[in-house]
């Protein structure tokens, strides 16, 4: 049962969404739903649209037609862009910064907590790769410094495209954890993915090249 928190209201939803990238409809007339405490995987072949959904949620993107919402939200005044964590294909790094200066700088910028680092860093297996130039770490550590992102700066929103991608089983099930956690407070998830994601009877979206079906 999830914990009383203001985020335990909270509903994000797309109504008839269309998105249009390089002259082409990848999908369209697209719902969803995700309530606090749920997950939602996207799953779908190459080109059908997981990511551009993401990007569409994240404000990254604009939709050709429909809407994007989040309801029940406390802070009125905050975009929804605001709320969410975009963990995409790409870790933004950068590599002549130190493991601690990387988070820290992303900290500062979304508006965490002094002490969110360290501790960030220890949840991830991280802590000990803290002085060293983000260039040393490997694939998965690189990954895992974005995992730190997710849990540095709290938002209600994670955005993940293919988040084990690159990730060791020991660090799948840190992930795991971590998700669930997540949901447990009452926050939502939004993961595109080609297989499992870890976590038990998300919710499903299947997009389809040209249209979509929810499960």
């Amino acid at each position: 049962m999830l914990r009383k928190t203001p985020m335990s209201t909270m509903r994000l939803s797309g109504i008839g969404l269309t998105c249009v990238r390089g002259g082409r409809q990848v999908f369209s007339g697209l719902d969803f739903q995700v309530d606090a405490g749920e997950a939602l995987a996207i799953t779908g072949r190459n080109g059908a649209g997981k990511s551009s959904l993401l990007r569409l949620i994240a404000g990254l993107l604009q939709a050709a037609a429909g809407r994007i919402a989040l309801d029940g939200h406390p802070r009125t005044d905050l975009t929804l862009a605001e709320q969410a964590h975009y963990l995409g294909h790409r870790d933004a790094l950068k590599s002549s910064l130190s493991v601690h200066e990387n988070l820290a700088f992303w900290r500062d910028f979304l508006g965490g907590e002094p002490a969110a680092v360290d501790a960030s860093l220890a949840a991830t297996g991280l802590g000990h790769t803290s002085a060293l130039p983000a260039s040393m770490l490997s694939a998965g550590q690189k990954r895992r410094l974005s995992m730190a992102r997710l849990i540095a700066v709290k938002r209600p929103i994670w955005l993940l495209d293919e988040p084990t991608s690159a990730l060791d089983k020991p660090s799948q099930e840190r992930l795991a954890k971590l998700m669930r956690g997540h949901l447990a407070a009452g926050g939502m998830i939004v993961a595109a993915a080609h297989g499992p994601i870890g976590l038990e009877q998300p919710r499903a979206l299947a997009l389809e090249p040209r249209g979509s079906g929810l499960l």
